[in-house]
């Protein structure tokens, strides 16, 4: 499989060289990246991946977003600047009148409109983001204005607009591709086979192809508004294993190795022909127990659940992945008030047990454990899934491991229908309120879990529809503070590990940064030269 794709990525980089033999094709710039690929689409509405956000990051544009290496401002993007009404529920965009879509018209409110109710009626995976609970309509005001109005004050509306699922789509060009954006788009929008293989955003790039599994090809937007990007062309290759994306980079064959892990970076690092990073990870790796009888079996009762967490071997996750931290909940360690090492879950075997007695299991029980045969997320997953299966053997629970095909297992997960699983998870949103995802009602709580409103306590609904609406930052720390201590106790997931985001990439590569939201901005690379 390792010299397959091998072969795969030398077949891709001399048909790059026999296109055409005019010194045009011979001068053309070009940026390879090996990476594992996670999408099931590249149609805005449809795609929620790690490997699309980088795609659209370069191919599409948001009203705002961030600094380019971090989430410490919202800066302006297609709008220029915007308002906020003295009740906090209508936001009032300005759009930059320099802004063009890769066709060469104008980026227009209308199209904003268009953009975000497709979104919203598709009814697909990022969908949840710009339902009617977050956003309660969106009007063009005239060309270059649109408004939103929240049905509920939310202070964290600006950082969940730089998602890239609320990237902003020509109008035109989808409906003429038989797009829409009326109520029925589920059943009526058929856009998305497309907008798999071509872009119709404002970015400093176009989709030129792309084969699922094997390669993405985007090449420069000839009518883009912004600084040109260095590069002409920019491949991204599917390499699945991590040892096959250092041999590629160090061999050239690839310019930039997005999913190593920390011992390949260690080798790696003195090689004066290679440039190393090492940072804070994005995602928090975590156990899911879901609170269906018939699914979660054991693991629905929330003493298991508990005794589940003071299981697993917290140090021992730290060391298999050098530079990883330990979480003390599902926040994103990176987030305002999120529990870091400091106040994270401690190993007690003797509790573990203790609890699991209590629970009627003495002796443990017999249950199987689901997840990706993946290597992503800054950690090789069946290695972590092993460390599991023994942490938990330590208190008699036996644990059957079923890795199984990414998109197979993904499916399962987000249709709830895993009943003890294992996976990793990057906010969607660079706020606090991003942990309301594992709360009862919240996207990976009820719909991949079962844990609803029905069967939570009242305590943490409470704090839940606090959390919400709280827009004071010393209240927002202390709110998520009371929900992640909440969470260590009676919560229904089991976060152990938050590895290190490894990369590596040629020397002569300039310009790279790792973002926790899209990962890595292509347009901001060049080459020295």
């Amino acid at each position: 499989m390792m010299l397959a794709r091998r072969a795969l990525i030398l077949a891709v980089l001399i048909a790059l060289l026999l296109t055409g033999s005019s010194s045009v094709a011979q001068a053309e710039r070009v940026l390879v990246i090996g990476h594992t690929e996670v999408t099931e689409s590249y149609d805005p509405a449809h795609a929620f991946n790690p490997t699309s956000s980088i795609i659209h990051r370069a191919t599409y544009n948001t009203l705002v977003t961030f600094p380019d290496g971090d989430a410490s401002a919202i800066l302006p993007a297609l709008a220029t600047d915007w308002q906020v009404s003295d009740d906090g529920l209508v936001y009032t965009f300005t759009l930059n009148e320099a802004a063009r879509f890769n066709n060469g018209d104008p980026v227009t409110a209308d199209d904003v409109v268009f953009s975000i109710r497709r979104l919203q009626n598709v009814r697909s995976n990022p969908s949840f983001l710009a339902g009617a609970d977050r956003i309660a309509s969106v009007e063009a005001i005239d060309a270059q204005t649109v408004a939103f109005t929240l049905p509920a004050a939310r202070p964290s509306f600006l950082a969940e607009l730089t998602n890239t699922a609320f990237s902003i789509s020509s109008a035109a060009l989808v409906r003429a591709q038989g797009g829409t954006d009326a109520e029925d788009a589920a059943e009526a929008d058929t856009a998305r086979e497309y907008l798999d293989q071509n872009s119709v955003g404002s970015g400093p790039y176009m989709l030129e192809s792309w084969t699922p599994q094997d390669q993405t090809v985007l090449v420069r937007n000839p009518n883009y508004w912004g600084e040109a990007p260095y590069f002409d062309r920019v491949i991204v290759v599917n390499i699945a294993e991590a040892a096959t994306q250092k041999a590629a980079l160090e061999s050239g064959q690839i310019d930039l190795a997005l999913d190593l892990t920390p011992d390949q970076v260690t080798e790696l690092a003195n090689n004066a022909e290679i440039g190393v990073f090492t940072g804070p990870g994005r995602w928090t790796h975590f156990l899911l127990m879901n609170m269906d009888p018939e699914l979660g079996g054991p693991v629905s009762n929330p003493q298991v659940q508990l005794a589940i967490r003071y299981a697993l071997d917290y140090e021992g996750y730290r060391t298999l992945w050098p530079g990883s931290v330990t979480p003390g909940s599902n926040m994103w360690v990176g987030l305002l008030g999120a529990f870091g090492q400091d106040r994270a879950m401690a190993r007690d075997l003797d509790r573990a047990r203790e609890l699991l007695t209590e629970a009627g299991y003495p002796d443990g029980f017999e249950i199987t454990l689901s997840y990706p045969d993946f290597v992503g997320g800054g950690a090789n997953m069946n290695t972590n899934a092993q460390k599991l299966q023994a942490d938990l053997a330590e208190v008699g629970i036996i644990v059957t491991l079923n890795p199984g095909e990414l998109q197979v297992s993904l499916e399962e997960y987000r249709n709830g229908l895993q009943g003890f699983g294992y996976w990793f998870w990057g906010p969607d949103i660079l706020d606090p309120i991003d942990m309301l995802s594992f709360l009862p009602g919240g996207k990976v709580a009820a719909e991949r879990a079962n844990w609803t409103d029905a069967n939570a306590e009242p305590e943490i609904l409470e704090l839940r529809d606090q959390a919400r609406v709280e827009s004071d930052s010393e209240k927002r720390v202390e709110l998520f503070a009371a929900i992640q201590e909440y969470m260590q106790q009676k919560g229904i997931f089991a976060p152990f590990n938050v590895p290190a985001t490894q990369t590596a990439f040629r020397a002569n590569l300039l310009g790279y940064v790792s973002h926790p939201s899209w990962t890595v901005d292509v347009a901001l690379l060049s080459r020295a030269e």
